[in-house]
């Protein structure tokens, strides 16, 4: 939050169509959470799956909103309780539309140059690296957390300052024609896939279909925009061809292919970073990143082609890269006091797929143990597989032993599957629920061991990993957070 108006009562007004009620207050920022709402937000009340937000709008206006957005007719409800936009509108939640129609404005009324990024795995860690990297060469806004869906990214819009010069948005889906809608909201300069991999089967048919609704965002690509799509994927023909029939103006690649237009020659991984010596159109560029992991390396060319295609500084670029750390749940590192020494934490449990999986215990085997320390992955089950969950379960077995993972705990009934697919050695514990998992992890730790939690959100692998902070992050500070974090 700034004291900079982020939005006058006129804006507002002339975006919206509503009518501003009460005395106004200075807007900074804007919120749909009164948990997270910060004095000066413009408060949307919109109707989320279990709670309406006007039940909250008292509660905005008490803790400082800049004012509260609330369906036409009802405003009524919160005289003398502060600032109240009303808005009009036929739609099912005319407060959300609201909400998009300001988003539209925002977008309108800027110049800075917009990325979009989307992809089954990579898009949040790719979208913060952009961020990092960007933020050193200017003003520049970035959707929050995993902000990418249909109100995550209208949100996002709503909050960028006129004046940035760059912008950065994620955009997901679980559905076919969820991005057309957010790519032609967004418009943006530069759309970006990471990859295609089989997420959200279950709403598919296959994963040409998968490949289809991601290269949905190059529908709403600014005419001669430039379209990047990751060269190595096997879906990279169906998605050339989407942004080939879009108004891009250039389609720029990026992997290890011999063809790449940003081609990695050679990637040196180690314990806690890498290494990449790329070629970014044809210019030479060495650079380190401040994680581990393949997946990682190969997304960074694609932040790579953003750099180049947007005319940033790519040498500022790769410094930037040096000091990149994991956004939360996706790899951050925790070192535990273990009673006669350490074991390595590594936490992943934002979400989880087959590709996402595999990648992370691929970057588990990278990690240094102690003398008589162990790799231990603790899984929770996949969700969205369709028919195929019990195959994908099953068959990330190989990538086990493919990669020395010495224990395996398994939360969930689909992970039960794996778990009977491997050989007693390799088996710790297989548990119902990840709550029920929590003393079997927590008593199975010895100094040496490395660790890493990884599953959908839905399971809730987060418990435990704030578990094993509360009981032995080195760090105090980790350890009250993870006390008072909610299970």
């Amino acid at each position: 939050m700034t004291d900079t108006p982020l939005w006058t009562r006129e804006a507002l007004e002339a975006a919206t169509g509503g009518r501003l009620h009460g005395a106004p207050r200075t807007v900074t920022g804007a919120s749909i959470d009164t948990r997270t709402l910060q004095p000066g937000d413009l408060f949307f009340a919109i109707r989320g799956d279990a709670r309406d937000g006007h039940d909250f709008v008292d509660v905005a206006l008490g803790r400082g909103a800049g004012a509260a957005v609330v369906a036409e007719g009802r405003e009524t409800e919160f005289t003398g309780s502060g600032p109240v936009l009303a808005v009009p509108g036929a739609e099912a939640d005319p407060v959300l539309d609201a909400m998009r129609r300001l988003g539209l404005a925002a977008r309108a009324r800027t110049d800075a140059a917009i990325v979009a990024v989307t992809g089954s795995v990579g898009k949040t860690g790719t979208k913060e690296a952009l961020r990092d990297v960007l933020s050193a060469q200017g003003a520049t806004h970035a959707s929050v957390a995993s902000y990418n869906n249909h109100w995550g990214v209208p949100l996002t819009l709503t909050r960028m300052p006129a004046a940035s010069r760059f912008g950065v948005f994620e955009i997901g889906m679980n559905h076919a024609a969820e991005i057309l809608p957010l790519a032609a909201m967004v418009r943006p300069d530069v759309a970006l896939i990471t990859t295609v991999e089989p997420v959200h089967i279950e709403h598919f048919r296959s994963l040409s279909a998968i490949a289809d609704a991601k290269g949905e965002i190059f529908s709403g690509l600014k005419p001669g925009g430039v379209a990047i799509i990751n060269r190595d994927n096997p879906n990279y023909l169906r998605l050339l061809a989407h942004a080939q029939a879009s108004r891009a103006g250039r389609v720029v690649t990026f992997g290890e292919h011999p063809e790449a237009d940003v081609r990695a020659h050679r990637i040196v991984l180690r314990p806690d970073l890498s290494v990449v010596d790329a070629s970014v159109m044809g210019i030479s560029v060495t650079y380190q990143l401040g994680m581990p992991g393949r997946h990682v390396a190969m997304n960074s060319l694609g932040v790579m082609a953003v750099v180049h295609a947007l005319g940033a500084d790519l040498a500022q670029a790769a410094l930037s890269l040096a000091a990149l750390k994991p956004p939360v749940g996706r790899g951050e590192r925790t070192m535990l006091t273990i009673k006669g020494g350490e074991a390595c934490l590594v936490d992943e449990s934002y979400n989880a797929n087959p590709a996402s999986i595999r990648a992370a215990l691929a970057t588990l085997a990278g990690i240094e143990t102690g003398p008589r320390g162990r790799r231990v992955a603790v899984l929770g089950d996949m969700l969205e597989l369709g028919e195929a969950a019990e195959r994908h379960h099953r068959e990330l077995a190989d990538a086990i032993a493919a990669n020395g993972i010495d224990q395996t705990f398994t939360a969930g009934a689909l992970m039960r599957h794996l778990f009977e697919a491997l050989p007693v050695s390799r088996r710790g514990v297989s548990a119902a629920t990840s709550a029920d998992l929590v003393e079997a992890v927590l008593g199975t730790l010895r100094p040496g061991d490395a660790v890493m939690v990884k599953g959908s959100n839905s399971i809730r692998m987060g418990r435990i990993v704030e578990a094993l902070k509360a009981r032995y992050a080195s760090d105090p500070m980790q350890r009250e957070a993870a006390l008072t974090a909610a299970p």
